[in-house]
């Protein structure tokens, strides 16, 4: 049996897929110590692994001080959570030992974590891995397309914070690359290398495990057999950027009073009364069993998460996504281009654009015939049993 240091201080999408893969590592003898935020105790103690927190609300306060509107901003924005994360997890474990960590590619400062406790590291990418050749390209273009004057602060910031590191911490960075992906000796990516974007491009220590599927806590009960037979179109903005009264009501003037059942999960803080009368054919709630409807369903309106997207995707259901955020358009670009769903825009959106997009996806045959295909290799690709052994490879290699 090996200890193992998990950090995560990510949001919803990045803990989810982690679920399955701690409950094997724990199910095969391993001893998992979880950092994460308060909001997902339960969540993690429902694996096995021990849990300790991070101060969330101070590091979301250091994280978007960093600013937003670049990615740099962002960057910057890791580097100041370091002082939330660093102290806190070396108070937490003083005197513990530990075998190696694994640490979420976009949060908790893993990589510096791993350098400083000389831990052999695994990082846990949940959204599309990115190289360090995409992702300098896509740094250069922010220096070329924006004036100097704007980007030029940003950068003196990012050496400032980098040197503090060094200073406080002992740990040299290289890169923003480095702070913003977290690369280790080992990377699971929760997707396929078909699904993704230039798939080619990574070598060996990438492991492409699928999607981890994995049963979830279900906060209320939900009515299946309301919608068995049925084959509902649901519709879920997810858990952050669900926050979209005009959108619901879009839904029900494009959708209402149709031959589709409609399942419409508008999360916790949209309240079922904000939206007025309801139509006959639709089920309102403030949340749903995502997996065990997708099962039911004939469509999915999603905002292309990677966790939803590829749950719709191996369930079989085609997809309408309307992105939000964050990694939401590349899913997007990536859905519409395997021809497995339609991409739309939220800002632009118009009730007869949608119910258009719902005929064109339902009526023709290419859809579904594309999520057939990368239904398959999700579905053989092995999740987070492939992941785990994956990281006992990765320990077999390593001496631990």
């Amino acid at each position: 049996m090996a200890r193992v240091l998990f950090i995560n201080a990510g949001s919803e999408g990045h803990i989810n897929p982690t679920i399955g893969v701690v409950q094997e590592l724990i199910a095969r003898g391993e001893e998992v110590v979880y950092f994460c935020m308060e909001a997902f105790r339960e969540r993690i103690e429902q694996t096995g692994a021990v849990v300790r927190t991070l101060d969330g609300q101070k590091f979301i306060q250091a994280f978007i001080s960093g600013g937003r509107n670049y990615v740099l901003e962002r960057i910057n924005g890791l580097l100041l959570t370091a002082d939330i994360v660093i102290p806190s997890v070396l108070e937490q474990i003083q005197g513990e030992h530990f075998d190696y960590i694994i640490h979420d590619s976009m949060f908790g400062c893993g990589r510096i974590l791993a350098q400083m406790l000389k831990l052999p590291a695994i990082s846990s990418c949940t959204s599309f891995a990115q190289s360090q050749a995409s992702f300098d390209a896509m740094l250069e273009d922010l220096f070329l397309n924006v004036p100097a004057e704007m980007v030029q602060p940003i950068y003196d910031q990012f050496q400032r914070l980098t040197a503090s590191v060094k200073e406080k911490y002992d740990v040299e960075i290289h890169s923003p690359y480095e702070v913003f992906c977290n690369p280790a000796m080992l990377t699971l990516v929760y997707t396929t290398r078909e699904f993704q974007p230039n798939g080619e491009a990574f070598d060996l220590t990438y492991k492409f495990v699928g999607p981890s599927i994995s049963p979830r806590f279900a906060a209320e009960s939900f009515d299946l057999t309301a919608i068995q037979g049925k084959h509902p179109i649901y519709i879920s903005l997810g858990t952050v950027f669900n926050q979209a009264v005009d959108f619901y009501k879009l839904c029900f003037e494009a959708l209402g009073d149709t031959e589709h059942k409609v399942v419409l999960s508008i999360g916790s803080r949209t309240q079922v009364t904000d939206l007025g009368d309801v139509p006959s054919n639709f089920i309102v709630k403030n949340y749903v069993p995502q997996m065990d409807v997708l099962q039911h369903s004939k469509l999915f309106i999603t905002h292309g998460g990677m966790n939803s997207t590829h749950e719709g995707l191996y369930y079989g259901v085609p997809l309408i996504v309307i992105p939000q955020s964050a990694d939401q358009p590349i899913i997007a670009g990536q859905v519409a281009k395997i021809g497995a769903g339609i991409r739309l825009q939220m800002q632009s959106l118009t009730a007869t654009q949608l119910r258009d997009a719902v005929d064109q996806v339902l009526s023709s045959s290419s859809y579904n015939e594309a999520v057939a295909h990368i239904r398959e290799s999700l579905q053989n690709s092995g999740g987070y049993r492939q992941a785990v052994d994956e990281i006992f490879e990765f320990k077999r290699q390593c001496g631990i």
